[in-house]
């Protein structure tokens, strides 16, 4: 097995970095808009302090979306028949378990919440890709997966003995 090193992991994430980047602007525009609208002041919170509450309300729901949002985009592709997110497939790396299987979206979730823990302690578990036998970060121990480098496909002329 040919396993995916630091470096090219760390493109793959920046590349899914601004896909969700991208997509995060455009959710957050309409709560934008919103907030310019109010154009809250020390005045008026103090006046109304239910505008810090409903404003506080939807900052907490923004971040929630931000969780779930990214939990699903790296759950749902690294579990999908792509085994990979499109910042993984331009490099051409796949996510698989151990015995080199397509993850369920269980394991892929489990993938995902095991990146917090690899950031909480001062990115450690992501670099740890660059020091392990097998390149795994902390979240790839963890949830028992690999990165590795796709294979390419076996050309239909070379699998097919028929001939014309």
């Amino acid at each position: 097995m040919d396993y995916a090193g630091f470096w090219l992991r760390l493109v793959a994430y920046c590349i899914d970095g601004l896909i969700l980047g991208f997509v995060g602007i455009f959710v957050m525009i309409p709560f934008g808009g919103m907030l310019a609208i109010l154009q809250l002041n020390e005045d008026d919170l103090a006046r109304n302090p239910m505008l810090l509450l409903a404003t506080g309300f939807w900052g907490l729901v923004l971040l929630a979306m931000a969780f779930f949002g990214q939990w699903l985009y790296f759950a749902l592709f690294e579990s999908s028949v792509w085994q990979a997110t499109p910042g993984k497939r331009v490099v051409g790396l796949i996510v698989s378990d151990e015995a080199g299987r397509r993850l369920s979206f269980g394991r892929a979730s489990g993938r995902f919440l095991g990146k917090i823990l690899s950031g909480l302690i001062l990115n450690i578990g992501f670099i740890m890709a660059g020091f392990t036998e097998k390149k795994q970060a902390l979240h790839d121990i963890l949830a028992g997966c690999l990165v590795l480098r796709r294979q390419p496909a076996a050309s239909a002329s070379s699998a097919s003995s028929v001939t014309r």
